[in-house]
């Protein structure tokens, strides 16, 4: 389970758009994300790729947490809004729930549940 300072300092992370570097530093060595019902990307080194290689098409990124985050023992559920200017020069806003696991101080498992139609 997170200790408050911890989720805190993760979410802080994040909104500070450091998004690989979160991933470095609060996901274990075998974390696992998934995207709704698709399969799951496994393993710390595999997601801070995926993650740099989506940031290397964003001109601007803006991540926000709405608060509360939920915690209920090892489970945390946040609530992220992220904004997105493209290098294409498109934006685009989305809203999504992460589910996360964590063992002890570090994410184990996430789950991303969002609504498609955002990306288009």
């Amino acid at each position: 389970m997170p200790t408050t300072a911890t989720l805190e300092r993760f979410i802080a992370r994040v909104e500070s758009n450091a998004h690989a570097e979160a991933i470095e530093e609060f996901y274990t060595e075998n974390a696992s994300m998934q995207e709704n019902n698709a399969a799951p990307r496994i393993g710390r080194d595999v997601l801070v790729a995926g993650e740099r290689k989506v940031l290397a098409r964003a001109a601007r990124v803006t991540s926000q947490c709405i608060r509360p985050a939920f915690v209920n023992g090892d489970h945390v559920v946040i609530r992220w809004v992220f904004e997105f200017e493209w290098l294409d020069g498109r934006s685009g806003r989305m809203e999504e729930l992460v589910w996360q696991r964590w063992e002890g101080e570090r994410i184990a498992e996430e789950k991303f549940f969002y609504d498609p139609a955002q990306m288009k």
